[in-house]
Order: C-alpha cells, then sequence, then structure tokens
C-alpha cells in the first residue's frame, strides 16, 4: 500500500513566509498604535484578530497543498475523459 502523498513542509514555509510577516508587522502596528496606558486594552483584540486570520490562512493553505500533491500522485488515467471511455 503506498503512504498518502504529503505536502512540502518547505514549499509550505516558504509560501507562509511573506503572510507570516505580514502578520508580525500588524502585530507591531497595532501596538505601537496603542495610547500609552492602554496597551494591552487597546492592542489584544486586534492581535488575536490577526492571529486567527494568519491560523485559518494556513490550515487552509496546507490542506490545499495536500490536496494538490495527492491529486498530482494519481494523475487522470490516460484516454479516459470524466470517467468515461473514448469513443
Amino acid at each position: 500500500m503506498q503512504p498518502d502523498p504529503k505536502l512540502s513542509r518547505d514549499e509550505f514555509i516558504d509560501q507562509m513566509r511573506t503572510k507570516m510577516e505580514e502578520a508580525l508587522g500588524k502585530v507591531a502596528d497595532a501596538v505601537n498604535q496603542a495610547p500609552p496606558g492602554r496597551i494591552i486594552a487597546a492592542s489584544e483584540e486586534e492581535v488575536r484578530d490577526i492571529f486567527a486570520g494568519l491560523r485559518k490562512d494556513a490550515f487552509e493553505t496546507a490542506l490545499q497543498m495536500r490536496v494538490n500533491a495527492a491529486e498530482a500522485a494519481f494523475p487522470p488515467s490516460e484516454g479516459s475523459e470524466h470517467g468515461q471511455e473514448p469513443a
């Protein structure tokens, strides 16, 4: 039995690197823009939302890459289109 095709860890990290850097920049901006004396109260929710979006994007990207790996490992058979034999 063949193992399930896996996504490339390195390719996933490469795809997510820019998104991670953008998220970290937004976190820094949220903390910097908070008024003095209210840094936590004024930035915590925004930071939580930033990471929630990143988590969702990372999971969806990983799932799609896994699907793509599976599709690449099992290409459609030649001579058939949508499960039908050629005429």
